[in-house]
This record gives C-alpha cells, structure tokens and sequence, in this order.
C-alpha cells in the first residue's frame, strides 16, 4: 500500500513510510484500518498494543490526529476471531486523559467502525474516578 501511495501521490508534501523512524512530525496523522487485525493476541496484549501505538502517533503529531477501529457494537453473527473490536468509550476516555480535552467520537455511519479525532494542543481533562 505505501508502494502504491508514492505512485499515486507525488505532492513532496506528503511522505509514506513504513518505519517510525522516518516519520518525523506532522501536523495531522490519519491511521486508518491499522488496529483491526489482532490474530491470536488477547484482549488485554492487544490494549496495550493499541494504546503505545497512540502515544507514538500523538508524539509524531502537532495539531491532531484521526483513525478508526472496529466497534464491539457490530452484529455478533458477522464478527471475527481475528479481529479486535474496539469499545469507543474505552478509547475515547484514554484519549481525553492522554493527550486533549478536545475528541470526538464518530459513530454515526453505516460500517462497523468508529472514528476518533483528537485535536491537540489542548490540556487533558482528567476524568473523575
């Protein structure tokens, strides 16, 4: 896909890699479909993997960042072992705490996903216990 990307993009604006190293700052950064496949991790290993994944997007960024994430909401008969489906309040909550009071949650389109954005450069609210 980043091969792909580079061909299609050329606006030297933009730049696709596939290490962290390389990724520099950004003022936004769109992660779309990068939580959805956990194969056999389990529920807690594949959190924690979710959530470093944000602290290193939020560190690479400076006004805000979006992505998505299958939903727990999606109808059971269609869902798959080997997919993570997400809970929105869980991250939605992470996200106020870690990084800005200003995040949406998007939840109100016909897939089974949702969508986050985070705009930055606002001080996180801490959520009463």
């Amino acid at each position: 896909m980043v091969d792909a990307a580079r061909l299609l993009i050329t606006d030297s604006r933009c730049r696709f890699t596939t290490r962290e190293d390389d990724a520099g700052q950004a003022d936004f950064t769109l992660a779309s479909g990068i939580f959805n496949v956990r194969l056999q991790a389990g529920e807690s290993e594949w959190h924690k993997y979710v959530a470093s994944t944000f602290d290193k997007i939020a560190s690479h960024t400076t006004r805000g960042f979006a992505l998505n994430m299958l939903t727990r909401y999606a109808d059971p008969p269609l869902m798959r072992d080997s997919l993570y489906y997400a809970d929105p309040a869980r991250y939605f909550a992470l996200c106020k705490e870690r990084y800005s009071r200003n995040v949406a949650v998007l939840h109100d389109y016909d897939l089974y996903e949702f969508t986050l954005r985070v705009r930055l450069g606002a001080t996180p609210t801490p959520l009463a216990p």
